[in-house]
């Protein structure tokens, strides 16, 4: 079978996908920074680890070598710390820095990598406007803020691999929901106690993916030779916050659970800078890779969090 190599595959996301790809055959070859990990075995015999540094610009040859196919999800977690400036620095780096790298190994290294898939996000886009009834789609230009540019950034960084002939997917990912943290772990905190918390009014758009559904979709693209270019990775049902939240509610606490709302000068004292993304609103569209023939598992939210909030 065919053997990917992963970037990023220690995140809640890359974890999950790892288990996913070797289910499906494949063998995965992580890669990673953290010497002592290394040198541990993995449990899967499908999976191996390999070395990468982005400060030092080493990656590992023969995992290079022995790659059909690359999954790009480098990059510090948007939401783990404050934006600090130097934190700032970290999450734009940490994504440009890899992908220049991996650009860089296509180009200098001996490999076979025909398809190499990339993630962005869907911080891409800016606020919905009055105008935004369909939703954004991947031709809607950058915002001008801190995530808009990261995101132009993160993806200017990898299309270099395009001029050596590689199949190039980027996908924008909306929030992802899964059962091992992210997203939907923030939301279920305060239902522990019988409190719904909605951020701000609670009109604000997500546009979300259940992780089964991503993970779907990145290997959709890795076997459809007709998938290139850029597809917004999100439900065909964004939801609002007000509704995610009474739903998650109803489910974990039945009728137990008393609405709040959190107001957003709280949120700006809170998350600072980080707050303008927590009250965006911002639908987007996903017809593009619909039309590319891919089938949503988990199209609503009501199905997505049946399925993850089961003992």
């Amino acid at each position: 079978m065919a053997t990917i190599l992963l970037t990023g595959g220690t995140g809640m996301i890359g974890t999950y996908l790892q288990q996913y790809l070797t289910g499906k055959g494949y063998d995965v070859i992580v890669l990673i920074r953290d010497k002592t990990r290394l040198q541990q075995k993995p449990i899967n015999p499908k999976i191996t680890y390999a070395g990468w540094n982005i400060d030092d610009g080493f990656i590992d040859k023969n995992a290079i070598a022995k790659a059909d196919y690359i999954i790009n999800l480098a990059g510090a977690g948007v939401a783990d710390k404050r934006w600090t400036n130097k934190r700032k620095k970290e999450i734009v780096e940490s994504r440009t820095k890899s992908c220049e790298l991996i650009a860089q190994a296509l180009k200098e290294m001996t490999n076979q990598v025909k398809v190499v898939i990339s993630a962005s996000a869907i911080g891409w886009y800016g606020n919905d406007g009055d105008n935004n009834k369909t939703g954004f789609t991947e031709d809607a230009p950058a915002a001008n803020d801190f995530l808009g540019v990261t995101c132009n950034q993160w993806e200017n960084s990898i299309k270099p691999v395009e001029k050596l002939y590689k199949r190039l997917c980027i996908f924008r990912l909306g929030i992802v929901f899964s059962k091992s943290g992210g997203a939907l772990e923030e939301f279920k905190k305060p239902m522990k106690r019988g409190f719904a918390a909605i951020l701000g009014n609670g009109k604000q758009v997500i546009s979300w993916i259940h992780i089964d559904d991503l993970c779907r979709m990145f290997l959709f693209a890795l076997e459809h030779e007709n998938m290139k270019g850029v597809y917004n990775a999100v439900s065909p049902k964004p939801v609002t916050n007000k509704s995610l939240t009474i739903q998650l509610a109803k489910q974990l606490r039945n009728k137990f659970f008393i609405p709040v709302h959190v107001p957003s000068f709280i949120l700006k004292i809170m998350l600072g800078e980080m707050s303008i993304e927590v009250l965006k609103s911002a639908t987007v569209n996903c017809d593009k890779i619909k039309k590319a023939g891919f089938t949503f598992l988990y199209p609503s939210v009501e199905a997505a969090l049946e399925n993850l909030n089961k003992k």
